[in-house]
């Protein structure tokens, strides 16, 4: 019993904390779980991405109607990464 849960725990972990989700390699119903995607915008991007994975941010805006930088800030910041890579943010103001 006590294998049963440690195993279900290091299944679940990476999930509960907060692991990075690629786009290129993500499922519906993953880009769903994305507070401000919904099922409307994760068929765009996954139609999107059936004409080729996207080599980086600019190529996700690019190619993905109605996201703008701000929008792929907050997507990023909740773990969607574009080939591995966060959204670059805006340097802090001094």
């Amino acid at each position: 019993m006590l294998k049963k849960i440690l195993l279900a725990s290091a299944l679940l972990a990476p999930h509960l904390a907060g692991s990075a989700l690629e786009v290129n390699q993500a499922t519906v119903a993953e880009l769903d779980g994305i507070k401000g995607i919904g099922p409307s915008l994760s068929r765009q991007i996954l139609a999107q991405r059936d004409q080729g994975k996207f080599k980086d941010w600019a190529d996700f805006l690019a190619r993905v109607p109605g996201v703008k930088a701000k929008t792929a800030a907050r997507f990023s910041d909740q773990g969607l990464t574009v080939d591995g890579a966060t959204y670059p943010q805006a340097p802090a103001k001094p």
